[in-house]
């Protein structure tokens, strides 16, 4: 286990997938492919890993890199095909022109199906030295890409969606379990139910607890458009001990808004930008790291990580990104080797 220096380093979740895994797709393969990029974060000093998400790889899937479909269809109440009419009408409802067509089709009551989330995580726990981060997606988030045509209350679907959620991380001891919301940011009216149902995923775990929310990473693109001053009232109805945001991107000049953020809630600091191939210098990343924790105090910022995950880049340019993180970090710290 790594020291704790007062600040962490972590990865938001997300690999590139290595190409052995995207040519045979194999449960060998699968296993392989984790081993290889749980090593890789821990050669970089990474002190808190995660199993690159892979264990969510689909080849039919792809583009999406499991963040949605594999939580959605393994559902009971949930069919993965629809009909033309009903294409039409997801199309038809608002907010939802960022898909073709729905993920799913809620057809009856949510219940967990053959969903086996420890499964997934049961390969990090074997090849993992460490500490441990497995995440899984907002409940809020899978709701906004399926059509409902059972419950008729978005409110009630998510609840229900979060309730499975919360006993799938029944059986996961991972040392971090975070929730990802990428949506949100364009809805922050829906801050304080959306953190009910995130609040309630979270009670299922039993680690430290954290909620990443981002403007989106889909084709590099950021996808969501408003200011973090907007969403307090959603973080601080979060019952979390951490929140992963992004900064190296936006840039600070919203750091001052979490001076209001609630004291039981830590800041994770996104410093390394995933929609650049440009490598952050050590300098660059300390140099970011002090200067929220001018604004913020030194309690305040505890982790350190990217902007969200690396899936989108090439393996050179995630590695060498992660160095850097790590070096910044140690630099800030005055722990030079």
């Amino acid at each position: 286990m790594h020291k704790d220096h007062g600040i962490r380093t972590t990865v938001v979740g997300s690999y590139p997938v290595p190409p052995w895994l995207q040519a045979l797709p194999t449960t060998p393969a699968l296993r392989d492919a984790i081993m290889v990029v749980v090593r890789t974060q821990e050669l970089a000093g990474i002190d808190v890993v995660s199993d690159g998400e892979l264990s969510r790889f689909d080849v039919n899937h792809p583009e999406t890199n499991g963040m949605i479909e594999y939580f959605v269809h393994p559902l009971e109440g949930v069919s993965s095909t629809c009909s033309r009419a009903e294409i039409e009408q997801f199309r038809s409802l608002p907010g939802m022109k960022f898909r073709t067509a729905p993920a799913g089709v809620v057809r009856g009551p949510i219940g967990e199906g053959t969903m086996n989330l420890a499964g997934a995580y049961a390969t990090l726990k074997e090849v993992s030295a460490q500490l441990t981060k497995f995440t899984v997606t907002s409940p809020y988030m899978l709701v906004k890409t399926l059509l409902d045509r059972h419950y008729h209350d978005r409110r009630a679907l998510t609840m229900a969606i979060a309730d499975v959620l919360r006993k799938q991380l029944e059986g996961i001891d991972a040392s971090v379990l975070q929730v990802d919301e990428a949506n949100l940011p364009g809805s922050p009216e829906d801050g304080p139910w959306a953190a009910e149902a995130i609040n309630r995923v979270l009670s299922g775990g039993r680690g430290h607890k954290a909620v990443h929310l981002c403007f989106g990473n889909y084709g590099g693109q950021t996808i969501q458009k408003g200011f973090y001053k907007s969403l307090m009232p959603f973080f601080n109805a979060l019952e979390c001990d951490h929140v992963v945001l992004e900064f190296a991107r936006r840039g600070l000049d919203e750091i001052e808004a979490f001076r209001d953020l609630k004291p039981s809630i830590a800041l994770g600091l996104g410093v390394i930008d995933i929609k650049d191939n440009e490598i952050e210098t050590p300098d660059a990343v300390a140099r970011t790291i002090e200067k929220a924790v001018h604004v913020l105090g030194p309690d305040r910022v505890r982790w350190v990580h990217p902007d969200c995950g690396f899936w989108m880049l090439t393996r050179s340019v995630a590695d060498r990104k992660m160095r850097a993180l790590v070096e910044g970090r140690n630099r800030y710290l005055g722990q030079r080797k």
